[in-house]
C-alpha cells in the first residue's frame, strides 16, 4: 500500500507516540566536522605524510596549528 503525502508532511505509517525526547541527546558529545579537500591537495598531502611517517589527520592538524600561529602573529602585528 502506497501512501501519498507532500513533502513536509510525515507519511502515516511513521509513528513517534512510543518515542522518548532527549533519549539519544549527548551534552559532552564532540562533533567532528568533515572537511573535503579537493582531489589534487588530498593526494599531495596523502604523500607527504606518507613520507613523513605521519597520520594524515596528524599532519593536517599540524599544519592547521601552524596556520592559526601564524594568523594570531599577523593579527596582534597588524593591531599595534
Amino acid at each position: 500500500m502506497k501512501t501519498t503525502h507532500s513533502n513536509d508532511e510525515m507519511p502515516a505509517e511513521i509513528d513517534f507516540s512510543a518515542g522518548q525526547r532527549g533519549r539519544f541527546y549527548r551534552p559532552q558529545a564532540q562533533w567532528h566536522v568533515p572537511v573535503y579537500l579537493n582531489p589534487e591537495v588530498q593526494q599531495y598531502f596523502l604523500r607527504r605524510a606518507e613520507e613523513s611517517g605521519l597520520d594524515f589527520d596528524q599532519l593536517i592538524n599540524t599544519l592547521l596549528q601552524k596556520d592559526m600561529e601564524l594568523l594570531e602573529t599577523f593579527a596582534q602585528g597588524s593591531s599595534s
